[in-house]
């Protein structure tokens, strides 16, 4: 993205020499060039970024391993001493035009908080599990993401959400009742991100809140959870179609919240399809449920598929996955082995033809411009 911007940058310079723009123009191009070059992550900042954790982890091992032999007050004092070397250092070098690095040691500094948090607790007999520290862990970097105003942060913040979610919902921690904070953390953290201007962060709080109802439905009725979850996602996708660039000034996901949407809709109608199976093989709640899928994939292609191609791909694997869950309920019974494969492949085949020609026709001369 560097290389980009600064290939902009000198476009811009040019334009303005040569007359096809004015200064006002050139400034308010380079700012906005600027900004979102800002915003944007390098594959140096990913490494970076991984190169920060490792380090981070190296630490951390690094203690664990010599506790017994380093003094209490020693301890505490080499832990704080990377947290706050890791924030402040990162802050310099934030000001000091090394962003990357900037964010890579605020990535130590959280880890090494997180590693604290145990360390501690386990060296003066703290009270409390491994989910309450998760959610300590998570808050106070979300706080540091907040002060900072730091996307890696905030993506973080989000990660360590998912992973109590994640323990909580597979009941690592003998849960008493299913976690609903999660709720809560996912409105906070996605207020957040518009403060920290993590875009990021916002795709990631939405997959994780279809990771929340999918967990939900495994204590809930299966159609109290899918239907809404369908009839939101359908009522998103119309939106964000049909109004979108009023839609995508408030979400601000870049225009993808209609793949978000889809992947919504397929979710909820997979669901319902799961727990009608089990019913009849030939089950009409089943075959509806099919047919409304079917028809909301080639309705997403239609409205939304020349505008995106990560779209066109993702219904294209929806396509697949009806193709053959319909198959499964409705006509392993009828058919041996070789009819099984006959049919994979002749089903296969009319997938690969509409797929070419969906492919053709969205490369037409409006296509061009079109978003992966």
């Amino acid at each position: 993205m560097a290389s980009y911007s600064s290939r902009v940058r000198a476009d811009i310079a040019r334009w303005l020499q040569a007359g096809l723009i004015d200064a006002a123009t050139a400034d308010s191009l380079s700012c906005n060039v600027e900004a979102n070059a800002r915003e944007s992550l390098s594959f140096g900042s990913i490494l970076a970024m991984m190169a920060a954790l490792l380090f981070g982890a190296a630490i951390l091992i690094f203690v664990a391993a010599n506790w017994d032999a380093i003094p209490r007050l020693a301890r505490v004092a080499a832990l704080f001493a990377v947290i706050l070397g890791g924030y402040v250092g990162g802050a310099v070098l934030k000001t000091r035009d090394h962003p990357a690095l900037g964010e890579a040691l605020w990535i130590v500094a959280a880890a090494a908080f997180g590693g604290s948090i145990a360390l501690i607790g386990q060296m003066y007999h703290l009270s409390g599990d491994e989910a309450s520290a998760l959610v300590t862990w998570g808050a106070g970097t979300a706080l540091a993401a907040v002060a900072l105003r730091s996307n890696p942060l905030t993506v973080a913040s989000v990660g360590i959400a998912d992973a109590w979610l994640f323990l909580k919902g597979f009941d690592y921690y003998s849960r008493s009742e299913f976690p609903h904070a999660f709720v809560i953390m996912a409105i906070v953290l996605f207020a957040v991100s518009f403060w920290t201007r993590s875009q990021a962060a916002r795709h990631l709080i939405i997959l994780s809140v279809l990771f929340y109802l999918v967990l939900l439905v495994t204590n809930h009725d299966t159609l109290q959870v899918a239907i809404p979850l369908v009839v939101v996602s359908a009522l998103l996708f119309a939106a964000s179609v049909f109004a979108p660039d009023p839609v995508d000034r408030v979400v601000q996901l870049g225009g993808r919240l209609p793949l978000h949407a889809l992947l919504g809709f397929l979710t909820g109608l997979a669901m319902i399809q799961f727990e009608l199976a089990d019913e009849s093989t030939y089950n009409s709640g089943f075959a509806l449920a099919s047919v409304i899928a079917l028809a909301g994939i080639v309705g997403a292609i239609v409205l939304a598929g020349r505008e995106s191609r990560g779209l066109r791909w993702f219904a294209y694997l929806g396509f697949a996955f009806e193709l053959a869950i319909i198959y499964v309920v409705t006509l392993q019974s009828m058919l041996d082995t070789a009819g099984f494969f006959l049919a994979a492949a002749v089903l296969l085949g009319i997938l690969a033809i509409v797929i070419i020609r969906v492919e053709k026709r969205m490369k037409g001369p409006d296509a061009k411009g079109a978003t992966a």
